[in-house]
């Protein structure tokens, strides 16, 4: 079967809604640790309120992948799973933020946030992984590149939208202070709006895109109906031995990027708080200020992410755009930790926005050229993995590596830096093209 060119718009079709989820995603990682520390919770035990969404998105990844490979009803294969996904997110969106405001003890706010936590991020890992196993379901090797920079772009539009929610309620003249234990109402507005756009955005993917029937499937990827049937029955362990080498070498340097920037999204808040405005008091009005100033800064990095999208396909090679875009994104790391001044950070959230891009693109990018289309979804499910185990490492390590730096939250920054050295320095044995 000729693998046909999609058009630009049906390319767009297929990524739309994740404009949706990228928002809720980046409510979630541009807050939550806002929120946990005005439930007042220890700098140092921060990281460890991050390890339930990666657990979850390491178990439930993979077999939404796998169930979804199996999958074939009048609704499609992938797109089922990512509506039920935005659906529970939704509901647990609207929850969230109101850990502080049902009169719980400390303890019972801080079990109330974790689980709810766990509950947004699962139903945000199945909504979103359906989107990139579309691009590898529907779209050429020629196009692919192109089809995952649009989910880049569509990702880091819902990321600037999502992060700019709280800054642009509180200059609405919505309240940025509550009292003590309680979540601002800018941000539980943010978290609203932003239920309110993802299953919009869902609902535009369900309805204009329509998946490929099985038989039309095995023809599109050259792949006979006796192998699909049995290579359904192959178990996740078979399938990592028999994974191409890309796989395990894009792994490694997935392992040093989502680190990094898990302590970005622990630290930022506590870091620049500490920097700009002096303080580390969560209870102050500096400290809620620093924590809308985070969400414009990692705008800022959505922008620097959008525009890097347009130069990435510019390298004749993904590896040297790889490595470019991890050194730039580590100089920004680097820099924030010192930075006083709140504007100068804008620079250095450019640069970690190219970094961000790289990540976004190049790992399915290069993962996905070198597979058939046999068990697309449950290779991209596992290969979820290399995002979620990072962040479980990095953030077991976080009040270990904080003690080692003094308790200095901006320092943290700079670690993550030199975890982007290292992942470019990984690039080398990465593996492109089919084995």
């Amino acid at each position: 079967m000729e693998k046909r060119d999609l058009s630009f718009w049906q390319i767009w079709n297929l990524s739309f809604g994740f404009f949706g989820v990228q928002i809720a995603y980046s409510l979630q990682s541009a807050n939550i640790s806002r929120i946990f520390a005005t439930l007042g919770a220890d700098p140092h035990n921060l990281s460890y309120f991050w390890i339930l969404p990666p657990l979850m998105g390491i178990i439930v990844q993979p077999i939404i992948g796998s169930l979804s490979d199996k999958t074939w009803c009048r609704f499609g294969r992938r797109i089922p799973y990512l509506f039920i996904g935005a659906l529970v997110a939704v509901i647990v969106m609207a929850l969230l933020p109101n850990a502080g405001s049902f009169n719980l003890t400390l303890a019972g706010a801080m079990w109330f946030g974790v689980i709810t936590l766990m509950f947004l991020d699962t139903s945000i890992n199945m909504a979103m992984q359906p989107f990139k196993m579309l691009v590898g379901d529907m779209v050429n090797e020629k196009q692919k590149g192109f089809a995952y920079s649009v989910q880049s772009f569509l990702c880091n539009a819902g990321s600037l939208v999502g992060y700019l929610f709280p800054f642009f309620f509180t200059w609405m003249g919505i309240s940025n202070q509550a009292a003590e234990g309680v979540i601002p109402d800018s941000v539980i507005y943010s978290f609203y709006v932003g239920a309110a756009i993802l299953i919009l955005c869902v609902l535009y993917t369900t309805v204009k895109v329509k998946e490929m029937p099985p038989k039309e499937y095995a023809a599109f990827h050259g792949i006979s109906e006796q192998v699909q049937e049995k290579k359904e029955k192959t178990n996740f362990i078979v399938l990592l031995r028999n994974a191409p080498k890309a796989f395990w070498t894009v792994g490694l340097v997935q392992f040093f990027c989502w680190s990094a920037f898990m302590y970005m999204w622990t630290y930022t808040n506590g870091a620049i708080a500490e920097n700009v405005w002096g303080t580390q008091d969560v209870k102050s009005v500096e400290y809620q200020t620093a924590g809308n100033w985070v969400g414009v800064l990692f705008a800022v990095q959505a922008i620097g992410s959008v525009l890097w999208a347009m130069v990435i396909p510019l390298f004749k090679s993904h590896k040297l755009a790889y490595v470019v875009s991890l050194l730039l994104g580590a100089i920004g790391f680097a820099s924030a930790g010192f930075i006083t001044n709140q504007y100068l950070l804008f620079v250095s959230y450019l640069l970690i926005g190219a970094a961000w891009a790289a990540m976004l693109a190049l790992p399915f990018t290069i993962l996905t050229n070198s597979l058939t289309g046999e068990h697309m979804g449950t290779y991209l499910g596992l290969f979820n993995g290399t995002i979620c185990l990072p962040q479980i490492v990095a953030a077991l390590a976080g009040g270990g590596l904080l003690w080692l730096v003094g308790g200095s939250q901006p320092m943290m920054l700079v670690v993550a830096g030199v975890l982007l050295v290292c992942g470019a320095l990984s690039v080398s044995i990465v593996h492109e093209g089919k084995q």
